[in-house]
């Protein structure tokens, strides 16, 4: 593969909202220059998870060399990053921003400006990136380019006048993007002659190469046989192979400044490869690492137990497979008196929960519960200490606690105006402050401070349910407030079940712990004695339910006759199950717990 001139080469991400076109762009943009066959061709090409093809969705980002002629005679080398759309996986947006000069920001153009498209541009400008708008789906019927393109320059304050036009799906104009992509961005800086700076921007596990580590080199050359050295943690490798996606992985000589490609070092672990640590060649350094990323910090954690306590190993075995790939799901081990051994795990949201859940019961085939996702709280001791909450039946008794902590964020809400209303009732109800409102033509954008845990159970679903589909909404941790908040355990005959304990705000404490007492005296089977079913904080219960006893008809063989004999048999049958009651174990079936953490609307 002959080498291109730093000057021609262009390293841009693709940016977008969900669903508006990234990888279809990214499928057509592929074909163009010849990089695979039409029976290579699949759609979603770099969606290559079963479960990104299933969804529809891109939950890694995934990188892509092209070699395009353009129309000026020159051939000019093309790297794509395409990114992730939903804002649990902003993380790697971040990183694939990091590693390029320039962005395609998608709009569909007849939806027009979402939240995450506004985040996403934010996060590019932040980045340095030249810009170059692209209008998606300008074939459907319901297509406004013209209102559109205000709408970027308006919102955005972005200069859409000459956007590309663009149709994705059927291939409308794709050389009108190449060639925007070749006239349009800046090309990298670099220099060849200086030590070797190259950033690390991902890395993942294969079980043949070992750990594969997806480099953007600055400065220097990378080829294979030198002995590199990772600069934050020192560790020093020999370079096995390099090469670059073209989407296949190929083998090259070496990689130049500018260039984006892969290296392997028979690394064992993914967690020797910090993503944004520069690598180096270890005789001859570079004497300042390169700018890295932020470490993802997980905002909700849940415990996560096998069905069948058999399965613990199974469990801890794939729960580290998964961590090879990702490097921002943490877990730790834990034991709950309800549930047995299992983990606690971190996530950076719940599509994110949802995805690892997914993948634990598909590719390693295991059965689990997973308790109700809670938030990180601080904990204020009256000694002083600060200490991080990340699980509900850990926190310590009131009396050594001075105060509390709860994350909030800032919540950016694009809506039509006919369901405004509707949509700051709920931010209202979930105990928001609106921090901005603004209109762009008949679209309103709320800015909301929120708190998380009043947004990771189910408040998407139910913002989707209030706008009729129509809203859209991302969000960035703010900061952590001062709140009065109780945890709320619950006991059935007494016994407290830590699995179903939680946190929660004072204010909407009795209402949640009488829904859960309800749910649980329809999922728990009847016994022989009755059983109370109680929502407590501290000592004081708050909601009770009680089961009724399964009764037995002991007077059924008695015909007429006196009745004393009656009364016997019943004293004796109520003798028993006051018996019962104080040595008899309820047994929650596993169904219970899965519908009781199922949180209610």
């Amino acid at each position: 593969m002959t080498s291109i001139p730093i000057e021609r080469i262009r390293n841009f991400a693709i940016i977008a909202h969900i669903d508006h076109g990234k990888s279809t762009l990214a499928d057509r943009l592929i074909p163009s220059p010849g990089a695979l066959t039409a029976r290579e061709m699949t759609s979603q090409v770099l969606d290559n998870m079963e479960l990104e093809k299933e969804r529809g969705i891109t939950i890694k980002a995934q990188t892509v060399r092209l070699l395009y002629p353009a129309k000026d005679g020159l051939t000019y080398q093309l790297n794509l990053m395409d990114t992730p759309g939903h804002v649990d996986f902003a993380y790697e947006v971040s990183r694939s921003l990091a590693a390029c000069e320039g962005s395609l920001l998608v709009v569909d153009a007849s939806q027009g400006v979402e939240a995450q498209t506004l985040a996403n541009v934010y996060q590019a400008i932040d980045a340095n990136h030249e810009i170059v708008p692209v209008l998606n789906k300008i074939d459907l019927p319901a297509a406004e380019p013209e209102r559109v393109k205000q709408q970027i320059e308006d919102v955005i304050g972005l200069d859409a006048s000459d956007a590309v036009m663009i149709s994705a799906k059927t291939g409308l104009n794709i050389e009108g993007v190449l060639e925007a992509l070749v006239t349009r961005l800046p090309p990298p800086k670099g220099e060849l002659n200086a030590p070797l700076k190259a950033l690390l921007v991902d890395s993942w596990y294969d079980a043949y190469l070992g750990v594969v580590i997806l480099v953007r080199i600055k400065d220097g050359k990378l080829k294979k046989g030198m002995k590199i050295r990772m600069m934050s943690l020192g560790s020093t490798h020999f370079v096995d192979q390099v090469g670059v996606f073209s989407p296949k992985m190929t083998v090259v000589d070496e990689l130049l400044p500018g260039e984006i490609g892969y290296i392997t070092a028979a690394i064992k672990t993914v967690a020797d490869c910090n993503v944004g640590d520069t690598i180096t060649e270890d005789r001859n350094p570079a004497a300042e690492a390169l700018p890295g990323f932020k470490p993802s910090i997980p905002v909700v954690w849940c415990g996560l137990y096998p069905v069948d306590a058999d399965d613990f190993e199974k469990l801890r075995e794939s729960l580290g497979k998964l961590r090879l790939n990702d490097a921002s799901f943490h877990y730790e081990a834990e034991t709950s008196a309800a549930l047995g051994f299992g983990y606690r795990c971190g996530f950076l949201g719940l599509l994110h929960l949802e995805i690892i859940q997914e993948r634990l019961s598909r590719e390693f085939d295991l059965d689990l519960i997973a308790t109700a996702p809670s938030v990180v709280y601080r904990i204020h001791r009256n000694n002083g200490d600060v200490e991080e909450l990340h699980n509900p039946s850990d926190m310590p008794d009131p009396s050594q606690i001075d105060h509390m902590e709860e994350p909030w964020i800032k919540a950016t809400i694009m809506v039509p105006d006919d369901y405004l209303g509707a949509v700051l009732t709920l931010c209202n109800d979930r105990r928001g402050r609106q921090m901005d409102l603004t209109y762009v033509g008949n679209r309103a954008m709320a800015v909301y401070a929120l708190p998380l845990n009043e947004v990771v159970f189910d408040f998407y679903d139910r913002l989707k349910s209030v706008s009729r589909g129509y809203a859209s909404f991302d969000y960035v941790m703010d900061r952590y407030e001062e709140s009065d908040l109780v945890r709320i355990s619950i006991l059935v005959n007494g016994d407290p079940v830590d699995a179903l304990s939680f946190v929660a705000h004072k204010s909407a404490a009795e209402a949640r712990g009488r829904s859960i007492c309800m749910k649980l005296k329809d999922l728990i089977p009847k016994q022989l004695f009755k059983i109370a079913i109680q929502a407590a904080i501290g000592g004081r219960v708050i909601a009770r339910e009680t089961i009724g006893a399964l009764s037995k008809d002991v007077t059924a063989k008695c015909y007429g006759g006196d009745i004393s004999r009656k009364r016997k048999l019943l004293d004796k049958q109520k003798e028993g199950k006051k018996r019962m009651r104080q040595f008899g174990k309820v047994e929650i079936p596993q169904s219970a717990f899965l519908a009781a953490l199922k949180m209610d609307n």
